[in-house]
């Protein structure tokens, strides 16, 4: 029996999963590990693209579109390991992330699941790293804004767990669906993904199970990046439809035996959450038809390269191929180890900006240390991989 099994699901992100294989096999050096990705039914050649570059690992073919709880379901069925990683296809796991979260469950026999720091591509610190239970009284403190308003207090603020620290272990109530380690036999124990749940609410739902059974979730302080949507269109009508769909869901499973006082204000609040959500989003669509949204010059991104040398040229060709203009950095982890960090232009800079490293550089956990130190909302990451000439950012694929 393998030590671990990495589910990866996939729908027409083939680059992002690529770039997440490729961390994957990295933080897994010497593990006994086995990669399956599930492909619901993507129109982007993915599946000739990844099994043409990962010939050693498992790709299931779906011919339909079977939901996240679902093709994590059938991957599981299909494999035999001590521990399941169900990862989101865009996200980037640092060297010591996996390994560190294998031998804190191995030494924690009450721990059931475990989650990591996630960052966003800005190297913000994500707050759905850590979370509550939401409760239908911890969900009405979140959609009525006091969640966002004391966000320590240990009443109001336990939506995002924000009164707890990130630099330490600790036991938490929710895992992100994003990266959610967890021992094969609890997952027999409690039972899989809801498939109930097509997108959205499944990480919660597993959660709140494993704690009803007697189970620890517990938060480590080790990182990974997660884009945030690039599988979904969160501008889409769809997209509020099934993540509010899944609350109501959640809700309903577990709440539903409270009477109609305690539930029907929450429904609502979710109700009018959704509506406020879909009427932004009409103005933003309008905005954009009549024009008002469109760049000027002076708002389009700046872009920064950091590497060897000869990745440069590489990257300075694709930069051609796209008409984009890139400054170029010499460096390394030895010889620059700070990064964009030592260089003030850029962090006095009030535009959109990307750095895009070179991976064979600097290692992923150098890389996000760096991004973590940034604390811009303006400086975004990027990265460069040279064994595929690809340039990845959180909005575009540069190939």
């Amino acid at each position: 029996m393998k030590k671990l099994t990495v589910v990866i699901v996939n729908y027409n992100v083939k680059y992002y999963v690529e770039q997440c294989i490729h961390s994957v096999l990295r933080a897994t050096d010497g593990l006994d590990v086995e990669v399956s990705v599930v492909d619901n039914h993507s129109h982007d050649g993915s599946v000739d693209y990844l099994r043409k570059r990962f010939p050693g690992i498992s790709i299931i073919e779906s011919n339909h579109n079977l939901g996240f709880s679902r093709a994590n379901n059938v991957a599981i069925r299909q494999t035999e390991s001590e521990y399941v990683l169900m990862l989101n296809p865009d996200t980037i796991v640092s060297e010591d992330s996996i390994c560190e979260s294998v031998r804190f469950l191995d030494a924690h026999p009450k721990a059931g699941a475990v989650g990591v720091k996630m960052l966003n591509s800005n190297g913000i610190k994500a707050k759905e790293s850590r979370r509550g239970i939401p409760t239908p009284l911890t969900a009405f403190y979140k959609m009525c804004g006091l969640c966002a308003r004391y966000p320590r207090h240990p009443k109001y603020g336990k939506y995002y767990m924000g009164y707890m620290p990130w630099d330490k272990p600790s036991e938490i109530e929710v895992i992100s669906g994003a990266y959610f380690m967890v021992r094969r036999s609890v997952l027999m124990e409690v039972g899989m993904l809801d498939e109930d749940y097509f997108m959205y609410g499944e990480d919660i739902d597993l959660s709140y199970r494993l704690l009803q059974e007697g189970w620890q979730n517990w938060y480590l302080p080790v990182s990974i990046l997660h884009y945030k949507g690039e599988s979904t269109q969160k501008s889409s009508f769809r997209y509020v439809h099934v993540f509010y769909d899944a609350m109501l869901i959640f809700l309903r499973k577990h709440f539903g035996y409270l009477g109609f006082w305690i539930t029907i204000p929450v429904k609502a609040a979710i109700y009018f959450k959704a509506f406020l959500e879909l009427v932004t989003m009409f103005f933003r669509y309008l905005r954009k038809v009549l024009g008002f949204a469109s760049l000027r010059r002076k708002d389009y991104p700046a872009y920064y390269f950091i590497g060897r040398k000869e990745n440069q040229v590489r990257c300075s060709q694709l930069a051609r191929k796209k008409g984009l203009t890139v400054q170029y950095i010499e460096g390394d982890a030895d010889s620059c180890p700070e990064g964009h960090l030592q260089f003030p232009r850029i962090m006095a800079s009030r535009k959109l900006t990307y750095i895009i490293y070179d991976t064979t550089a600097y290692s992923m956990q150098q890389i996000f240390a760096i991004m973590e130190k940034s604390k811009s909302s303006m400086i975004q990451l990027g990265t460069f991989y040279p064994q595929n000439n690809i340039a990845i950012t959180d909005q575009e694929i540069l190939i």
